[in-house]
């Protein structure tokens, strides 16, 4: 997988600008605000059709303008690809793939593999569950078209039993045979969900070990744990048990929606127990670990975005990454820094090609 050309207008910053990409690295490097993250999220929205920092669409314009345009060619096996992303103000978001619109963005995602690592990766540890579930389905979906279209029918009869349980509350009624049909729905969605994520994080764990070892040297055990309800019980006895709970919070308190992964350093939680280079290393591990499952299960080197990584961490933990670059276990790796000198010394020694865009 790679990226040969980008264009952007009126997107976030930028009212248009164009790069094209010749080397194996390539670096944004420039003060912050000038927009180095923003080219970085550009990529990063054609492979899974929104921002990575800015959920709400819209937001991604640039101020006083009434739409933008992502344009991009890519090379996926020997075979020149574009991919376009637009919006317009008032508007359905616009995905083309080679001049042709997808009718479902999901259908889109797993075509550009892709992997970021970012500042805003802390999320994973000092947010709720549903970030880490995010992050376990978006590696999932990537490599299972299957699994995406049951998250997606899993949480549109999730909003059923809710809203159908608000009723209840408001009309002062409770209709069990109803509710029964969304329990045997979501219990088929969610066993097959469970036991997706759970082979996954199987596969992932030794994988994302190997990774931490290589960046940190050992010095600290590290685990990741997946937490499931469906642990205790399949998923229908479970709503059958806390119907009455659900019925006083006028909302579905058990299921795969719940799922979490726990982030653990030496037996503590890494958010309260673990230092910031810690908790950096950890998310650096998580993330390197992504791109090698990906890469082991698709066949594919996944574009590789490192977005303002080099701060917090020391010279041997950077080392590491170097070593790894150097090894052509990644392909193209695009990387965005506030300090000229640093980058150009970290991709010199890299002994890559490679090509520095100051903005």
């Amino acid at each position: 997988m790679y990226l040969k050309k980008i264009s952007l207008f009126n997107y976030k910053n930028f009212s248009e600008a164009n790069f094209e990409f010749d080397g194996k690295i390539i670096c944004f490097v420039g003060k912050n605000g000038i927009g180095k993250t923003n080219v970085l999220d550009a990529i990063y929205h054609l492979s899974y059709g929104k921002s990575y920092f800015n959920p709400l669409a819209v937001q991604n314009i640039k101020h006083g303008e009434e739409f933008f345009v992502i344009d991009a060619e890519f090379i996926k096996n020997e075979r020149n690809e574009q991919v376009v992303c637009s919006l317009k103000k008032g508007q359905k978001k616009v995905l083309k793939r080679n001049g042709k619109a997808y009718d479902k963005f999901s259908d889109h995602i797993g075509f550009i593999p892709l992997v970021i690592i970012s500042p805003a990766d802390r999320d994973l540890i000092v947010e709720g569950s549903e970030t880490r579930r995010k992050f376990m389905d978006s590696v999932i979906s990537q490599l299972d078209p299957q699994y995406l279209q049951q998250l997606i029918q899993y949480q549109k009869v999730l909003n059923q039993r809710n809203a159908l349980l608000k009723y209840f509350a408001l009309n002062r009624v409770f209709e069990i045979d109803t509710l029964s049909i969304y329990n045997e729905q979501l219990d088929g969605y969610g066993k097959s969900i469970f036991e997706k994520r759970k082979e996954f994080i199987a596969q992932f764990i030794p994988i994302f070990n190997t990774h931490h070892h290589a960046i940190t040297g050992s010095q600290e055990t590290v685990q990741l744990v997946y937490e499931s309800h469906l642990f205790e019980n399949n998923l229908l006895t479970l709503l059958q048990e806390n119907i009455n709970k659900d019925r006083a919070l006028h909302y579905t308190s058990v299921g795969t929606h719940k799922d979490d992964l726990s982030f653990e350093i030496d037996g503590h939680p890494i958010k309260k127990f673990g230092s910031q280079g810690q908790q950096k290393s950890f998310l650096i591990a998580l993330k390197l670990a992504q791109f090698e499952f990906l890469k082991k299960q698709s066949g594919v080197k996944p574009i590789l975005l490192f977005d303002d990584i080099f701060d917090k961490l020391d010279e041997s933990r950077v080392a590491k990454i170097i070593e790894m670059v150097n090894s052509d276990t990644f392909g193209q790796l695009f990387i965005s820094d506030t300090h000229p000198e640093r980058t150009e010394a970290i991709v010199k020694s890299t002994h890559q090609s490679y090509k520095i865009f100051n903005l």
